[in-house]
């Protein structure tokens, strides 16, 4: 470890010097901070062909939530180290593609700041604009990068890092018959969270049935999970998100089905069970423990697992016809018809 870049930053290094042959790494740009230069990584494995599904995991979008960049890292060194010797996982990469960008915002994990070296915070810099009124500067602010949630100046081209989300999931994802995604934040609430679009409107997505179908898949299959799927615009709405904007370049494209999801975990299970965390800027939104850390891994490990598998099984519970009318119904009635 050194320290002339963030520990995540080194970690993942370390991985990906160790990697194996069939893993296909690639630095997808390069960004300044504080007088150094970070990279930000991608890896891909398994089978290019665009009639597999595919999965992407992404973290560490928000400099300040080290815990979603150490989510990722965590389950990529999972796959790694199985790679040797589970048949399974090399029956499964045979038939779908994974892909992993662990630390999207490098300068903003050495900075300490939840936006990018400039400033911009890289969940509210896609050209996408709420139609509806979002929460004043949460739902994203262009007076000054001096304030959280800078959207970027108005007409110029998308950060450096928000680009690189863009072209990874062009590239990996979104050719392909059928492709999930989830990028891990951490955020307030005793609640773990995922999130689907939109983020800039509280009207329905296009594939409303299909992230029905995913939920039941959820609770059926993981019983004992924590999380609350719902909408992201349940919570609030926001301008410049980078998961509508791709979802809706998705839609235009029609290569087939892309589900972007976000993993919020609530960090006030941490800081209630230890106040002190209040003491650091980093106690909100990690942490801060060791035990807790692990905790947080081994219960979120798992869920990324059972995405994969079901992106990977997804001609199994993807509905259609008939089928996929009536999941339309029930996603309606629980997400949007006042059962809020």
């Amino acid at each position: 470890m050194t320290s002339q870049q963030p520990p995540q930053l080194a970690e993942l290094q370390d991985l990906l010097d160790g990697a194996p042959r069939e893993a296909e790494v690639s630095t997808v740009c390069q960004v300044d901070a504080a007088g150094r230069t970070f990279p930000v990584y991608a890896l891909a494995l398994g089978n290019r062909s665009p009639d597999v599904p595919a999965v992407g995991f992404f973290g560490g979008v928000h400099g300040l939530e080290r815990i979603g960049a150490d989510v990722v890292i965590g389950y990529l060194r999972n796959i790694l180290n199985r790679l040797p010797w589970d048949n399974l996982l090399a029956m499964q990469l045979a038939r779908m593609r994974m892909v992993f960008m662990p630390i999207v915002n490098p300068g903003g994990l050495w900075l300490g700041t939840r936006a990018n070296p400039h400033g911009v915070d890289l969940m509210r810099n896609a050209p996408v604009d709420s139609a509806d009124a979002p929460p004043a500067l949460l739902g994203g602010q262009r007076i000054s990068a001096r304030l959280p949630w800078y959207r970027g100046v108005l007409g110029a081209s998308m950060e450096a890092e928000s680009l690189a989300v863009c072209r990874v999931v062009e590239a990996e994802l979104l050719p392909h018959v059928f492709s999930l995604s989830v990028d891990c934040h951490s955020g307030f609430g005793v609640r773990d969270r995922i999130w689907f679009p939109y983020a800039h409107t509280a009207q329905p997505v296009t594939h409303l049935a299909e992230l029905h179908a995913f939920s039941q898949v959820l609770d059926r299959g993981h019983p004992h999970h924590r999380y609350v799927f719902e909408p992201q615009s349940h919570q609030y709405l926001a301008h410049g998100d980078l998961w509508d904007h791709l979802y809706a370049l998705a839609c235009t494209r029609g290569d087939g089905v892309f589900l972007p999801l976000t993993l919020e975990m609530g960090s006030w299970l941490w800081v209630r069970k230890n106040p002190r965390q209040f003491l650091s800027r980093h106690g909100f939104f990690n942490p801060l423990i060791q035990h807790r850390q692990e905790r947080v891994l081994r219960r979120h490990l798992g869920g990324l697992d059972f995405m994969a598998r079901a992106a990977w099984s997804h001609d199994r519970w993807l509905p259609a016809g008939a089928a996929r009318a009536s999941h339309r119904e029930l996603a309606l009635d629980r997400w949007y018809r006042g059962a809020r």
